[in-house]
């Protein structure tokens, strides 16, 4: 069975080509230690905030190189049963069910409007130990060019519900479970650069979204949006100097009332 409830955002990792850049520059923003590589799984490094393991980085696959990007792992009970699904609801498993050690077991997919995503049934690695709070993750969203495949993809892969958030000014929805709000679905607005594909947009908790933006652009890194007040929190939007977007949110730095949704 699953650690954790089917479609639980679990985990998230990303690649690297410079992976102590990588280290230096989340080290600075988010205040993450980091583990021992792992040579025996290509290196890959867990990062730590407050001693609980929160993300990983790892250098490139060969022919990999120059893709660095997060990547969202939700939780499955069998991993090949969900890469059926995921194919069944005309979705892309890019890398079939594969064996961690005694981990766990995981795959790569993509929706059919290109969004790619993780999936990881747990074993002795059950996932994020610290979730909510600043130096972890917080958020995701589906952030796509065809809300519409999103839409149907995604609850017919994981037992989400849905909501819309009742706002004529954005096409924005969430996808529930019975433990509340797993995923957020955002529909990208033309005034996103065309050559950005659609993803899953990853936020991490940060303490003060102001000064973890300074420091981040002092790092190298390049701010894209933001920051900006809502009842969720204060975020921004930012791409690492390796190229992988990636949102901060100070979640207690809230403005505004919560919007209200509807059942779709």
């Amino acid at each position: 069975m699953a650690v954790q409830p089917e479609g639980t955002p679990c985990w998230a990792d990303a690649m690297f080509s410079d992976v102590e850049g990588a280290k230096t520059f989340y080290g600075g923003v988010l205040g993450w230690t980091f583990g021992e590589a792992s040579s025996e799984y290509g290196n890959y490094t867990q990062a730590y905030s407050d001693g609980k393991a929160v993300a990983a980085v790892v250098p490139p696959m060969p022919g990999q190189e120059g893709h660095s990007a997060w990547c969202l792992y939700l939780a499955s009970p069998d991993a090949a049963g969900t890469a059926e699904k995921i194919r069944a609801a005309g979705g892309t498993v890019l890398m079939d069910p594969m064996q961690v050690g005694d981990f766990g077991s995981m795959l790569i997919a993509q929706d059919p409007g290109g969004v790619v995503f993780g999936v990881w049934q747990g074993g002795t690695h059950e996932g994020f130990e610290k979730i909510g709070e600043s130096g972890s993750y917080a958020w995701a969203e589906v952030f796509t060019r065809e809300p519409a495949k999103s839409d149907a993809f995604f609850p017919a892969v994981f037992p989400y519900t849905t909501q819309k958030m009742a706002d004529e000014h954005v096409d924005y929805k969430i996808f529930n479970l019975d433990a509340g709000p797993a995923l957020g679905r955002m529909e990208m607005t033309p005034d996103v650069p065309a050559e950005v594909p659609s993803f899953m947009s990853v936020y991490f908790g940060v303490e003060d979204c102001d000064a973890a933006v300074t420091k981040a652009v002092e790092l190298g890194g390049k701010l894209v949006f933001g920051p900006m007040s809502s009842p969720f929190g204060r975020f921004a939007s930012l791409v690492d100097p390796q190229g992988a977007a990636f949102s901060i949110i100070d979640m207690g730095t809230t403005e505004g009332e919560m919007p209200s949704m509807a059942d779709v």
